[in-house]
C-alpha cells in the first residue's frame, strides 16, 4: 500500500486504485484479489481457510472480553486495543493441542495456565499502563475478586496528570465462558480520593462473586478527573485512565 501525500485526500476507486483512510492516514492500494468463491472451495486455498477460521475465533474471543468489561473499559482504551487483544488471543489459540489446524480455539487454549498468564497484565490503554501510573504494591484475592492497597498516598504513589483534582478506583470481577460466549461481571463501588488526601488503605471488593462457570478475570480501573463545582470532568478525553487485568484464574 502507498500513502497519499497530496493536499487533496481521495476516497473511493479510480482506475483500479482504491483510496481510503485508516488509522495510519490516507492510503492507496491496487484493487484486486482472488475471487471469494475460489477461496471458499478451491483445495489450493485450504491453508487460507484454516487461517481465516482461526483468526476469526481469536478476533471473536477478543471482542467477547472487551464487551464483557465494557462497563469498566469504556473510559480507558486506546485506538489499537482491538488489534492488540486479538494478537494475544491468537497466541492463546496456538496453545490448543486438542484440535486440528483450522479448528483450534481460544477456549481450549485457555485451559492451560501458561495461556492465562498471557492475559494477566494486559492494559486496555497503552497510553496509561498500570505499572507506570500506580507505584504502590497491591494484593489480589482470587476467590472474592478483592483488591487491597495499603496506606496509599496519591501524591507519592500515583503518577497524577496535570489538571487532575481527584482519582477514582474501581475493580471488576469477570467470568467468561469462551466456548458459549456467556459472560458476567460484578463491579466494586468506586473509591474517589482527592489527590492531596493523606495516606489511607484502599479496599476494592465486588459486591458479589460471578456465578457463571468460566475463566475469571480481575481488573483494576483508575480514572482521573477534574472536579469543578461538584461535577467531575474527564481529562483529555480519558487519555490518562487505566484499565488492567491484574489476575486470571
Amino acid at each position: 500500500m502507498a500513502q497519499q501525500k497530496s493536499i487533496l485526500k481521495l476516497r473511493g476507486t479510480i482506475g483500479g486504485i482504491s483510496f481510503y483512510k485508516s488509522k495510519d492516514g490516507y492510503l492507496a492500494r491496487e484493487k484486486g484479489g482472488v475471487d471469494a468463491s475460489r477461496i471458499a472451495n478451491d483445495p489450493g486455498f485450504a491453508r487460507t481457510r484454516e487461517n481465516g477460521a482461526e483468526f476469526g475465533n481469536s478476533a471473536s474471543a477478543g471482542k467477547l472480553l472487551r464487551d464483557a468489561v465494557r462497563a469498566l473499559g469504556k473510559d480507558a482504551s486506546d485506538g489499537r486495543v482491538t488489534a492488540r487483544l486479538t494478537q494475544v488471543m491468537a497466541q492463546i489459540k496456538n496453545m490448543d493441542e486438542a484440535n486440528a489446524r483450522g479448528e483450534r480455539s481460544v477456549a481450549e487454549g485457555l485451559l492451560k495456565t501458561e495461556a492465562r498468564l498471557l492475559l494477566k497484565g494486559f492494559n486496555f490503554n497503552v497510553n496509561a499502563v498500570l505499572g507506570a501510573v500506580l507505584y504502590k504494591p497491591y494484593q489480589v484475592d482470587t476467590a472474592t475478586g478483592e483488591i487491597s492497597i495499603a496506606a496509599l498516598s496519591p501524591q507519592n504513589d500515583i503518577s497524577i496528570p496535570s489538571g487532575a483534582t481527584h482519582v477514582v478506583f474501581k475493580s471488576g470481577f469477570v467470568s467468561i465462558d469462551f466456548a458459549t460466549g456467556a459472560s458476567e461481571m460484578v463491579v466494586s463501588d468506586p473509591i474517589r480520593l482527592a489527590i492531596d488526601v493523606t495516606a489511607q488503605a484502599l479496599l476494592l471488593k465486588p459486591t458479589t462473586v460471578p456465578v457463571l462457570d468460566g475463566i475469571h478475570f480481575i481488573l483494576l480501573s483508575i480514572d482521573f478527573v477534574q472536579a469543578v463545582n461538584t461535577v467531575d470532568y474527564s481529562l483529555n478525553n480519558n487519555a490518562y485512565n487505566v484499565l488492567s487485568i491484574v489476575e486470571v484464574v
